[in-house]
């Protein structure tokens, strides 16, 4: 394990997409995205995407330095289209159309489609949440079979991210943030780079056996090289059985058909869509009760009784703080495979070996 200190590893992150034909600007953008992912505990959606990321800029998949195009514009509604820019770059653009508009109208709705891979989506609810609004985000990946739906053994679905964000004045926001399989594809990286193992089951092969082998999902692979998630056998498994499999399906209806991007589909290019809708809790909020609500429920939730084994109830948002505070303090740990795969990114896009060595110097 290799543990990187925080503003050591946005440096060296941002290096590599300003060697990748990324301006200064979003090669910072990227990598403090995919960096706070790493710092909230979701390692799925951090840095580990570096090698990823520049192997779909070499393809074409994505596309450095968009701008988004909006191509409808109402007073409530807009549809953007992100011209397969990094999603870190083209999603805030959108996201911060729909804030302009819900401060107008209290309530609009943003159909983001053709972005690069968007990241963490609770990013953009947090985004929101900033500026005192609520907001839900349904999302797919356009391209990205990985997902079988219940009762299946065959990639049909994305993990089809589903988010929702609520703000507290003077606190941190409430973020419902998860994919709607039972892992993210990411975190089956993760695992096959000698990271965090998979839950038991959470992976279904072509005879239905259930798996927790990323070589189910992948393939046979070496330790640093690519993974492709075309070559397994099996799939990933939906979450809550029917139920995740369902609000999977409306995810690639809602954010994949509905914005223009398309559901999922095999030989697709790779996109995410998001439809986004965003309230004013000022506007929607005439009994003045919802801050205050929303403070004495989530106090009534934390107090309840623990069963055993768990040592207190929490609420969405709460093992991210704890993890934000403790690796912002000791550093980004990440697996030897994990690194070494990026180091590798690094060097073929001529990153120096000063700076490779600068990142892990104490």
């Amino acid at each position: 394990m290799v543990t990187i200190q925080v503003q050591k590893l946005i440096d060296f992150v941002a290096d590599v997409f300003a060697h990748a034909e990324s301006s200064p600007e979003e090669a910072r953008r990227i990598a403090t995205y995919l960096t706070t992912a790493n710092l909230t505990g979701h390692d799925s959606h951090g840095v580990i995407r570096v090698p990823v990321y520049i192997r779909w800029k070499k393809m074409g998949s994505v596309v450095p330095n968009q701008t988004a195009e909006v191509v409808l514009d109402t007073p409530s509604l807009a549809v953007v289209d992100g011209k397969f820019g990094y999603g870190q770059t083209v999603t805030p653009q959108a996201v911060r159309i729909g804030m302009e508009k819900c401060r107008k109208a209290g309530l609009a709705a943003v159909a983001l489609r053709n972005a690069g891979h968007i990241g963490r989506v609770g990013d953009w609810a947090e985004m929101a949440a900033a500026e005192g609004l609520v907001s839900v985000h349904f999302v797919n990946a356009a391209g990205s079979l990985l997902v079988a739906p219940f009762g299946g053994v065959e990639k049909r679905l994305s993990t089809a991210p589903y988010c929702v964000g609520i703000p507290r004045p003077g606190q941190d926001p409430i973020v419902l943030d998860f994919a709607t399989s039972i892992v993210a594809e990411g975190k089956v990286l993760v695992a096959s780079r000698g990271g965090k193992k998979l839950p038991k089951g959470a992976l279904v092969d072509a005879d239905g056996s259930l798996s927790e082998d990323p070589a189910v999902l992948y393939g046979p692979h070496t330790p640093d090289g690519p993974r492709d998630h075309t070559q397994g056998t099996g799939a990933i498994r939906a979450f809550g059985e029917h139920k995740g499999s369902g609000l999977a399906l409306m995810c690639e209806l809602l954010g994949g058909a509905l914005t223009g991007t398309g559901a999922t589909s095999s030989g697709r290019r790779f996109a995410n869509g998001m439809l986004a809708f965003y309230v004013d809790p000022k506007v929607v909020d005439t009994s003045r009760i919802f801050d205050a609500e929303v403070s004495r429920y989530v106090d009534f939730i934390r107090a309840t009784k623990p069963i055993a084994g768990v040592e207190q109830v929490l609420i969405p948002g709460d093992p991210e703080r704890k993890t934000r505070a403790e690796r912002t303090r000791n550093g980004v740990p990440l697996p030897d495979d994990t690194w070494a795969a990026i180091v590798n990114t690094a060097r073929e896009v001529g990153v120096s070996e000063v700076s490779i060595q600068r990142a892990t110097a104490s």
